[in-house]
């Protein structure tokens, strides 16, 4: 599939801004999401319980399914 790299460029960038903090070093994120993001989707069903010590999370079959619409949705290149 083709997609919009520099559309997925901006939201991981944003996704970024996310975990990020500021201090007298700069500013830092995390490199991985949000913990509190993770509680939601997991609330909602779309992924598996998220705090486990695996650096992987598992999508729920309708998370699996949305995650791809979304990702099309959003960065799809239309010809």
């Amino acid at each position: 599939m083709e997609y919009d790299k520099d559309k997925v460029d901006e939201m991981v960038l944003a996704l970024l801004y996310l975990t990020s903090t500021h201090d007298q070093h700069g500013t830092r994120a995390w490199k991985g999401l949000d913990l509190e993001t993770l509680k939601r989707l997991y609330e909602k069903g779309y992924i598996n319980y998220p705090q486990v010590k695996t650096p992987t999370l598992d999508l729920t079959e309708t998370g699996e399914a949305l995650s791809r619409e979304l990702f099309v949705k959003t960065f799809g290149v239309t010809q």
